[in-house]
């Protein structure tokens, strides 16, 4: 990119600090800077400016990284960053108030509508969450017990209620007080849900912190006094701050939500005119994606794994730190363990397994970095059996994997069953002319 573009046009193209300096030390620079300045958010040092050096430090890693970047979580969080830009958290603005309402709003109903434009039978028949626990990318502990004992009628009507959700009840968010608050105390449980059976990283938990601007400072009082906790919010007695900062940031968000509603209602009528042209310029910056969770469910669970070889016939795979490998181990994505924390290698992966691997060629570029030994990349692994090192081969396999049933766990203490379906990307392996592919998937 450096070559084809200019500066400006590099920044516009690919907004990221990263432009000044590549490689480990950068990245962990930009990742320190981000933190730094979340503490000083959080003990609210000058906040605005910390948020904004931490939605700069965001967007930088997230345009640099690309494919491990381009989760509709990661549009939200920007979204939620840029919003904050103009939060005066003591006295805030009828406009930013109601931006973050509409935030949550379009996470919720922009789902809604995916799901019914998909025309996934899934959810029109209601077998969305049949395997759903199995087949998401990080399955948990509560997500096999899900899975073996709810029976089909609850899913059934679990499914139902998540469409009700997103496409009825998200209205009342613009409804007076105790209607958005009732839309608040419905909506929130399946959120916790969702954290305890799954783990999405910080997808949730984002939701969730939405969800607050439903509320307002009596109701959050009367929260902290039920679970009596100090320094209640409490509503400045001076109102919204004045003057023409404020006014420019009312402004900057109802342009916000005027972009993103065009956008929304044009998804749900094509004709519709939206400012396509805006939307363009502003999508490097992610904070106009448009939402549309689940709207098609995953019907089988596959997983890649990458094994290496010195003589192209005993083979040993690379330990994964999250996702599913050996079937007595059981599910990592464990309720709170590490979310929200998100594992995105071990994300991608499952991503790339839906698919050829073609339109994930970092696949084969893992297989080289193994090939060569490269520590940043076998520090990815649990389990480098050829730490000493490299080896001569590597692979990418493909598996499918089942949970196991509770008669199957009884009797062979596995947590899954898998079948072997053959290789996934091309093997690789040393000859005396360098790395070449000896064998293709298929062949």
């Amino acid at each position: 990119m450096r070559a084809h573009f200019g500066p400006v046009n590099r920044v516009l193209f690919a907004p990221t600090l990263l432009w000044l300096g590549q490689g480990t030390l950068a990245l962990h620079v930009v990742c320190g800077l981000g933190l730094l300045a979340a503490v000083a958010a959080m003990a609210r040092f000058h906040p605005r400016w910390a948020l904004g050096v931490c939605a700069v430090c965001f967007l930088s890693l997230a345009a640099a990284a690309q494919v491990f970047a381009s989760y509709q979580s990661d549009g939200m969080l920007m979204a939620a960053g840029f919003l904050a830009l103009f939060l005066n958290d003591r006295a805030p603005s009828w406009w930013s108030v109601f931006s973050f309402r509409w935030l949550w709003f379009s996470i919720y109903f922009g789902s809604g509508i995916a799901k019914l434009l998909s025309g996934d039978p899934a959810w029109r028949h209601l077998t969305a969450l049949d395997q759903y626990y199995q087949n998401l990318p990080l399955p948990n502990l509560l997500g096999w017990y899900a899975q073996n004992y709810l029976p089909h009628f609850a899913e059934a009507a679990i499914a139902g209620s998540i469409l009700g959700l997103e496409l009825g009840v998200c209205w009342l968010c613009f409804f007076p007080r105790r209607w958005r608050i009732a839309c608040f105390w419905i909506t929130t449980p399946f959120q916790l849900a969702i954290i305890a059976t799954a783990n999405y990283g910080f997808l949730n938990w984002l939701v969730l912190g939405l969800g607050l601007a439903l509320l307002d400072d009596r109701h959050l009082g009367w929260i902290a006094a039920k679970l009596r906790l100090r320094g209640r919010p409490q509503a400045d007695a001076g109102g919204a701050a004045g003057g023409w900062a404020a006014a420019a940031g009312s402004l900057a968000l109802a342009a916000w939500v005027l972009i993103t509603g065009a956008n929304l209602a044009q998804r749900l009528w094509p004709p519709f005119p939206a400012p396509d042209t805006v939307t363009e310029l502003l999508t490097p910056l992610r904070i106009v994606d448009p939402f549309g969770l689940f709207a098609t469910m995953t019907p089988h669970r596959y997983e890649v794994e990458f094994q290496g070889s010195n003589d192209g016939t005993h083979w040993q795979a690379y330990g994964c730190k999250y996702k599913p490998q050996a079937p007595d181990r059981a599910p990592l994505g464990d309720l709170f363990l590490f979310a929200p924390y998100q594992p995105r290698f071990d994300w991608n992966l499952w991503f790339a397994s839906l698919a050829p691997w073609q339109e994930n060629t970092w696949v084969e570029q893992v297989e080289l970095r193994l090939l060569e030994g490269t520590p940043v990349v076998t520090r990815l692994f649990a389990a480098n059996p050829f730490a000493a090192k490299p080896p001569r081969a590597v692979r990418a396999v493909l598996w499918q994997y089942w949970f196991t049933t509770p008669a199957e766990k009884r009797s062979t203490g596995a947590w899954w069953r898998r079948q072997n379906l053959g290789l996934f990307a091309p093997e690789i392996a040393l000859t005396p002319a360098g790395a070449a592919v000896v064998r293709m998937p298929g062949g």
